[in-house]
């Protein structure tokens, strides 16, 4: 559970850095973020879901794979929170940023997103890794189809942010 606690506490440190470093730029410096920014942190999450989700898919057909759903935290998971902090969902709480008045308030704002942001992480990711670990320890057929069905969800998920990515870059 503490290992799963430290690695979405890595992922939400590294989507915080990239979130709060746009915000600090667009309340405090008045930069406009280009909007091929934006669409380019949702082609790079939309990429690491396809990959993530083929390489556990190819795992999942293997029965001397023997690791709990959680492995050890490195860079990983701060590369994968800092690739997240560019995309789409952190773009609705900077625009909100920037209708503050108060500079002060806009950064306290930033803030408050960024740790609620890092709680939220650690706090679902805590509850679903003793069910996820427990399952994941048992042997068999279980265990396989569940790995195959989240690497296909993650594969699914990563194609159609593609193809909306493509929409609206068709449309821009």
């Amino acid at each position: 559970m503490w290992k799963a606690a430290r690695i979405a506490a890595l992922w939400g440190a590294g989507h915080t850095v990239a979130f709060l470093a746009l915000g600090f730029l667009i309340v405090l410096a008045d930069v406009r973020i280009p909007e091929s920014l934006e669409r380019g942190g949702e082609l790079l999450v939309a990429l690491m879901l396809i990959g993530f989700g083929a390489w556990h898919f190819a795992r999942g057909h293997r029965a001397e794979v023997r690791e709990s759903a959680v492995t050890g935290a490195s860079a990983r998971p701060l590369f994968i929170g800092l690739v997240h902090g560019l995309a789409g969902s952190a773009g609705i709480a900077l625009l909100a940023a920037t209708t503050i008045g108060s500079r002060l308030l806009a950064v306290a704002y930033l803030g408050l997103v960024a740790l609620g942001t890092v709680i939220g992480m650690v706090t679902l990711t805590v509850l679903m890794s003793r069910p996820i670990n427990w399952t994941m320890r048992r042997e068999g057929p279980l265990r396989s189809a569940i790995t195959v069905l989240a690497a296909m969800l993650s594969i699914g998920l990563g194609l159609a942010m593609l193809v909306r990515a493509a929409v609206s870059a068709g449309a821009g």
